[in-house]
């Protein structure tokens, strides 16, 4: 288990992203072949975790979305305007490198995510997330997130909420 701290920063070609290993093999390849890609058609930002100078100890993916207002729990679809989508912001990938768990390396990606998402001058009314699994759903339910009634695994949490102090954990500060 390493203690170094952690500098979060947009993802460049000066990080290694060879030695990255969260034991999900899909994020794994991801980080490793596809982002730059992604980040260069401009489909996808991509914020990294530094340990150790140029180490990536965690990332996330973020780009622009929209839900379908019929899509949201109605308690929440009736405080809005009656537009068909709603803008919110996709954070597609969020993991650590399995040297970093258990540090709140997690928490504090998905802090700084939704800071940026909230601080943006382009409006989005929620971050939204697609969990893999029962545990990532834990995970962003643990964190205030909600899912949405027809598809439990996609979850949102509105930047509103970003904005007030929050529960999750900012150590990688």
């Amino acid at each position: 288990m390493s203690s170094a701290p952690f500098q979060l920063a947009p993802l460049d070609a000066t990080h290694d992203r060879t030695t990255f290993n969260s034991a999900s093999e899909p994020l794994d390849r991801y980080l490793q072949e596809h982002v730059t890609q992604d980040v260069r058609r401009r489909v996808a930002a991509c914020f990294v975790a530094l340990a150790e100078g140029q180490r990536i100890a965690g990332y996330y993916t973020l780009a622009s979305a929209s839900l379908l207002l019929a899509d949201l729990p109605a308690s929440t679809a009736k405080k809005l305007p009656r537009y068909p989508t709603v803008p919110a912001v996709r954070m597609g990938r969020l993991a650590v490198d399995q040297v970093f768990k258990g540090q709140g390396l997690g928490g504090a990606l998905l802090a700084d995510a939704l800071d940026r998402a909230a601080r943006s001058e382009i409006a989005a009314y929620a971050l939204m997330v697609d969990a893999k699994d029962e545990a990532a759903e834990a995970f962003y339910r643990h964190h205030g997130f909600i899912a949405l009634p027809d598809s439990p695994l996609t979850l949102l949490l509105p930047l509103a909420t970003a904005l007030s102090p929050r529960k999750t954990d900012n150590k990688a500060r």
